[in-house]
């Protein structure tokens, strides 16, 4: 069976657990921060796992993390 290539984007936005759960980073902390409370984008840098839903498909993407 051919090797499986990695989704570039991907491989940079999602680690693994050691669980296998995907870690992710918190969305709208890129830019339009000053109308944002401090409380608000201070939360947003904490990561958090991504959803089971999307799980499967993410895994395709990274093959061998």
């Amino acid at each position: 069976m051919p090797k499986l290539k990695t989704h570039s984007g991907a491989k940079k936005r999602f680690k693994l657990s050691k669980n296998g759960k995907i870690k992710r980073a918190c969305a709208y902390k890129s830019h339009i921060l000053t109308k944002k409370s401090t409380k608000r984008t201070r939360r947003l840098r904490k990561g958090t796992y991504a959803d089971k839903t999307n799980a499967a498909t993410i895994k395709l993407l990274v093959p061998y993390k």
